[in-house]
């Protein structure tokens, strides 16, 4: 009996030791303890598909990229960051099955306090101070004058997504079109002009939310511009063409590398490792087929499998400037309510009177021998439905104009003309 009792003290501290050992292997340093926290917040579940909130984002990003590569044949490049942050903040004030809709193309729920607490810490932890490399975002809200919103929706935008409110006179659209767009310049480090153009504001514009991001890091190891050449680069259409061409090759350095039968996956890291650029390259020339077929749980499974090798990359120098209007698009993916004049974003205001006029995104980036430089900015663009109070409308024909006259019954219309020169 004693000595099975020594035995199973021996077991226990044998238990008790390695249970010590675990803690201290897992335990964070302290100046980590604020990424590592948001990544656990990122491990939590919406209770939409089981989406943690990073892959929430990630799947608004390749759905939406996945549309925009069916319309446009040129170069893409959107901040996902970008519009998702500028959806949630106007999903903040959506009702009813608006907010159905929002909630099932962005796979998050409202009144969240996991999803606010990731939201508030990414935002802080985007804005803290770094030597390393350049990373800020900022959120807004911009008001027509006199036009009153929640307090506890302007509480959210504040505590969650650190964005204020401006009064703005809609009525001038050129002014309030050049207020906002300072605003966008000012925190895209001057990359992102013009977001909004004075005719997307007219009498019924409302509101408009904006975020803004901006990134400049150096490479970790950086290309040599004296090794830069033209190098041939096939299109997808077979036509080759020369580009100057980065080159890292015959270093020690190593990186972090995967490929499956279909693509190969590098990552390129930055200087300070927080951020990297993850090339995915098709062997078979066939982006549109990646783009396709590219998802968050296929890239989190192609990133487990890499491993650090010594390689020979080379990667053209590129510069991309890009606006898109998003609503066709969001409309594509199921956010369709939003736009109508069925939309409810009375959580906003109170009252069931405002839609989403436009969805504008501004994206810019600049990869070259020394790193990458790349800024963003979103607008949603909200207007009035219904008017609650008249407001002087002039309808002034002094241009041309198209003229009918209908049955008014029936809605026939029985003649329909236009004006070009009324001397004529």
């Amino acid at each position: 009996m004693k000595a099975k009792h020594i035995i199973s003290i021996i077991f226990a501290l044998i238990i008790i030791v390695a249970s010590i050992f675990a803690a201290i292997q897992y335990m964070p340093e302290s100046d980590t303890i604020e990424e590592e926290s948001i990544g656990d917040k990122d491990n939590e579940s919406t209770s939409l598909g089981n989406l943690t909130f990073k892959e929430a984002v990630n799947a608004l990003a390749f759905d939406l990229f996945n549309d925009l590569n069916k319309l446009y044949e040129g170069n893409l490049f959107i901040s996902p960051y970008s519009i998702f942050t500028a959806l949630a903040m106007c999903y903040e004030g959506a009702k009813g099955e608006t907010a159905d809709q929002m909630a099932d193309v962005l796979a998050i729920e409202q009144d969240n306090a996991s999803f606010h607490n990731y939201m508030k810490d990414l935002y802080e932890l985007l804005n803290r101070k770094n030597n390393e490399y350049n990373i800020s975002t900022a959120n807004a809200l911009w008001v027509k004058e006199d036009y009153r919103l929640l307090e506890s929706y302007l509480n959210i935008i504040k505590t969650v997504y650190g964005g204020g409110a401006t009064e703005v006179d809609f009525s001038d659209a050129q002014k309030a079109a050049d207020i906002i767009n300072q605003w966008v310049e000012n925190n895209t480090n001057g990359l992102i002009k013009d977001l909004i153009l004075p005719e997307y504001i007219n009498i019924f514009t409302t509101l408009i939310l904006t975020n803004a991001i901006y990134f400049k890091g150096m490479w970790k190891y950086q290309f040599d511009v004296a090794n830069t050449t033209d190098r041939d680069f096939k299109k997808q259409s077979d036509e080759t063409i020369k580009v100057p061409t980065m080159q890292l090759v015959n270093t020690e350095n190593s990186f972090n590398y995967t490929e499956t039968e279909d693509v190969q996956i590098l990552e390129l890291p930055y200087s300070g490792d927080d951020i990297s650029m993850l090339i995915l390259l098709p062997k078979d020339n066939d982006i549109s087929n990646l783009i396709e077929n590219i998802d968050d749980s296929k890239l989190s499974t192609w990133k487990d499998s890499m491993e650090e090798i010594t390689l020979d990359i080379y990667l053209p120098k590129f510069k991309v400037e890009s606006k898109y209007e998003l609503k066709d698009h969001l409309n594509n993916l199921g956010m369709i309510i939003p736009f109508t004049s069925a939309a409810d974003f009375s959580g906003m205001n109170g009252v069931k009177e405002l839609y989403i006029a436009k969805v504008i995104h501004k994206a810019y980036i600049d990869v070259n021998e020394e790193g990458t430089e790349a800024a963003a900015a979103t607008a949603v663009i909200m207007e009035r439905f219904s008017i609650g109070s008249p407001e002087e409308i002039i309808f002034d024909c002094d241009h041309p104009f198209v003229y009918l006259i209908q049955h008014k019954q029936t809605g026939t219309i029985l003649f329909m003309g236009s004006i070009l020169d009324p001397t004529m």
